[in-house]
C-alpha cells in the first residue's frame, strides 16, 4: 500500500519492487489516499476494513505499508488485520541487512535495525521467523520487542558506535594513501536502481553485482579506469539513493557517503526512462545538499559545481537523442547497457578534470628527494626517464600547484 503526493503508479511500483527484492510474493496491492493521518492506525477506519477484506480473500500473511507507521500504528494494524505488517522503514532495513558484504556495510545495518527497533513495541515480522547474524543478544524466534533488556540494547548500540568510528579512522588513512598518488576520484551516485552498477562495469570493465534490483549495490567499490587522455582515474560506485530514507540509515551510512565528499567529480545516474526520474533526481540532490549543510557537513558549499549529470538507460527511450532532450546543460546520454554514449562521457569527464590543469616538462636533480616526492604527491606524473645528470619528467599539474613548485626555493 502507498500513500503520497507523489506519482502514485510510479511510488506503487517501488514500493513492490522492494518488496520482492527480499522474496515477498505480492499478491494484492492498492493505492490508499490519505485524508488524514490518524494517530492509532495512519489509515482512516474504512480503509483498514478494506484491507482487511483484502487480507482474508487473499490469505495473505504480511502487510507491507509504504509509509513510516509509529509503534503504536504497528502494532494496531497488526490486531486489526490480524497479520505481520512492516513499514517502509523496516522493509528497507530488511532489503540492506540482506544485501551488505563488508563488515562495515554489515555494522552499519546492525546499527540501524537496533535504532529502529528499541522504538518498537512489537518486532518486525521476519525476526519473528529468523534470527539474523550479528544480533546473538536478541534472543531466539518469537521473543518480543518488548521482553528485550533496553539496557543491552544501549550498550550494544554505544558499542557498534565505536566500531564504526574506527572504521571511518581507517577509511580516512585509506583516502590520504590514495591521495599521495594523486589518481582523482569520480563517485557514482544516484537513485536505487538508476543503473549505476552497470554504469560502473561498462566504464571499468569489471564484473560487480548488477540487477534489474533495488540496492544491488550498498558497500562502496573502487575501480581504476583511463581516460582518453592517459589520465588514471578512480571510479566509486555507491550505494542508491531513495526517497524518505530512514533516518537510521542517513546516520548510519555516513560512512559510505563519505566517498562522495572526497570525490573530484559526483558523477549523477539518472534513469531518464523512469516514468518519475525528475522527482528521483530531486531526491539525490536534496540528499546531496544535506550533506552540505549544518555543523557536521561532509561536503563543500560548492559540491553542485562537481556533479556532471549522466541520463541513462537511453535505449528504453529510443537512443541518445531522445534521452538528451530530458536533460539540461553539459548532461550526458548514454545507455550502459549498449555502450552508448560513453566514448562521450569519458571525454567529458578528461574535459572536467583538465580544466585547471597543465602538463609541464620538468627536470629536477637525482638528489632532490624531495622535489621528486612533492611531484608525485601533488601532481600526475604521465612519464618519467631518469638520466645521469636529471630525472626528466612529463607532470600535470593544477595552476597553483605549477606555481608552488616554480616558487620552492
Amino acid at each position: 500500500m502507498a500513500g503520497t503526493t507523489r506519482a502514485s503508479d510510479a511510488r506503487l511500483g517501488e514500493a513492490i519492487g522492494l518488496a520482492a527484492s527480499i522474496g515477498v510474493t505480492v499478491v494484492h496491492s492498492a493505492v490508499l489516499p490519505l485524508r488524514a493521518r490518524r494517530p492509532s492506525t495512519l489509515l482512516g477506519e474504512g480503509q483498514v476494513e478494506g484491507v482487511a477484506e483484502a487480507i482474508r480473500e487473499h490469505h495473505i500473511a504480511v502487510v507491507v505499508v509504504d509509509a513510516a507507521l509509529t509503534p503504536v500504528q504497528q502494532r494496531n494494524l497488526e490486531r486489526a488485520w490480524n497479520c505481520k505488517v512492516i513499514d517502509r522503514t523496516g522493509l528497507i532495513l530488511e532489503i540492506f541487512g540482506e544485501r551488505a558484504r563488508t563488515r562495515e556495510g554489515s555494522l552499519q545495518v546492525e546499527l540501524a535495525h537496533l535504532e529502529y527497533q528499541r522504538t518498537r513495541l512489537v518486532r518486525s515480522w521476519t525476526h519473528l521467523e529468523r534470527q539474523r547474524g550479528g544480533f546473538g543478544f536478541l534472543g531466539g524466534p518469537g521473543e518480543s520487542q518488548i521482553e528485550i533488556d533496553r539496557r543491552l540494547i544501549g550498550e550494544r548500540i554505544v558499542k557498534l558506535k565505536k566500531e564504526l568510528e574506527q572504521v571511518r579512522r581507517t577509511r580516512g588513512l585509506h583516502r590520504r594513501a590514495r591521495e599521495k598518488v594523486p589518481h582523482p576520484v569520480i563517485a557514482l551516485v544516484g537513485y536505487t536502481n538508476a543503473g549505476k552498477s552497470t554504469l560502473f562495469n561498462a566504464l571499468t570493465g569489471a564484473s560487480v553485482y548488477a540487477q534489474n534490483q533495488l540496492f544491488a549495490t550498498l558497500d562502496p567499490t573502487m575501480r581504476a579506469i583511463e581516460l582518453p587522455s592517459g589520465r588514471t582515474v578512480i571510479l566509486s560506485d555507491t550505494v542508491g539513493f531513495i526517497s524518505e530514507l530512514p533516518t537510521q540509515l542517513v546516520e548510519a551510512f555516513r560512512a559510505t557517503l563519505e566517498e562522495v565528499a572526497a570525490a573530484d567529480v559526483i558523477l549523477h545516474v539518472r534513469d531518464v526512462a523512469h516514468p518519475d526520474s525528475a522527482a528521483q533526481r530531486a531526491d539525490v540532490l536534496k540528499v546531496l545538499a544535506e550533506m552540505a549543510e549544518g555543523a557536521d557537513a561532509s561536503l563543500d558549499p560548492d559540491w553542485s559545481l562537481r556533479v556532471v549529470e549522466v541520463l541513462n538507460k537511453a535505449d528504453l527511450l529510443g537512443g541518445l537523442d531522445e534521452a538528451a532532450q530530458r536533460g539540461a546543460g553539459e548532461a550526458v546520454a548514454v545507455s550502459a547497457l549498449t555502450g552508448e554514449g560513453l566514448e562521450r562521457l569519458r571525454q567529458v569527464l578528461d574535459a572536467r578534470l583538465s580544466a585547471d590543469t597543465v602538463t609541464v616538462d620538468l627536470a629536477v636533480q637525482p638528489s632532490d628527494g624531495a622535489a621528486l616526492a612533492w611531484l608525485y604527491q601533488n601532481g600526475d606524473v604521465i612519464a618519467r626517464q631518469d638520466e645521469e645528470e636529471a630525472i626528466r619528467l612529463k607532470v600535470r599539474l593544477t595552476e597553483a600547484n605549477l606555481g608552488r613548485f616554480e616558487g620552492r626555493s
